[in-house]
């Protein structure tokens, strides 16, 4: 059994593989003030409840993320709790089979290159990868499998916390699907604007990049990931594939890569 663990700015999402299959999957909160005792408290609380962990166990581990502080005390409880199991710890250095065209390819998040390798293992290439997170993130992937570049926007919930706290009348307000463009009330009008705004950004962000990145923009698969992915899924007409574990699936493959190295 793999457990993989992709620590994002405000979610941390893990899964369990037996081979290829994710079995389980659980999301927690980021807490930078977490210690390597609390984290591991929490990593076996959530194991525990798995029947299948009792029969075999967890043979390896995979993992990324987004935050240095958090990253540091996952190593300390690699360290002291499970330190007879392998570790993958993607940074600078570890084989991803991704080439990164970037001017400075450290400052890439090591998320997105992983998304960038399980997008082009899943569906080929050229491949534009949205991942709808803290930050909404445009990554686009060449025909060759090469790391092209990307863009980055605030994320749907950023959106909704700076109205929120920024407009006098305006408060924070739940993220669903209101009953028309046309909001009847402020917070419809509010809902409206977030859901079909973010919908119109996704579709006029990737019909660009997907231009550059092809003579055919039509070739340009467009994948979806990310805990906010399904609110606007159904409004943005460029999505192509909802992949939902899509960097645990990636974590995985660099897992696989690496393990034996």
């Amino acid at each position: 059994m793999l457990l993989t663990i992709d620590v994002g700015n405000t979610h941390t999402v893990l899964g369990l593989f037996d081979g290829d299959e994710i079995v389980e999957h659980w999301r927690i909160s980021t807490d930078a003030r977490r210690t390597a005792d609390e984290l591991a408290v929490v990593l076996q609380g959530l194991l525990g409840q798995h029947p299948l962990i009792g029969a075999g166990g967890v043979d390896g581990i995979a993992v990324c993320s987004t935050v240095p502080s958090v990253l540091h005390e996952m190593r300390d409880m690699f360290r002291r709790y499970y330190g007879d199991i392998p570790a993958v710890v993607v940074e600078p250095g570890v084989k991803t089979g991704v080439p990164v065209l970037m001017d400075n390819p450290k400052e890439v998040g090591t998320d997105r290159i992983i998304n960038a390798l399980a997008a082009i293992k899943l569906y080929g290439g050229p491949c534009i990868v949205v991942d709808f997170g803290t930050a909404t993130t445009f990554d686009a992937v060449s025909a060759k499998g090469e790391y092209i570049g990307g863009a980055i926007a605030p994320g749907i919930e950023i959106s909704v916390d700076a109205l929120g706290a920024r407009g006098a009348q305006l408060r924070k307000i739940e993220l669903m699907r209101p009953r028309s463009v046309v909001g009847k009330s402020t917070v419809e009008a509010m809902q409206a604007g977030i859901l079909y705004g973010f919908a119109g950004q996704v579709d006029g962000v990737v019909k660009r990049m997907a231009a550059e990145l092809s003579d055919d923009p039509e070739s340009v698969t467009v994948v979806a990931t990310g805990g906010l992915a399904t609110l606007v899924l159904g409004e943005a007409s460029v999505i192509d594939v909802h992949e939902p574990w899509l960097t645990l699936i990636g974590l995985r493959m660099v897992y696989e890569r690496n393990a034996g190295a």
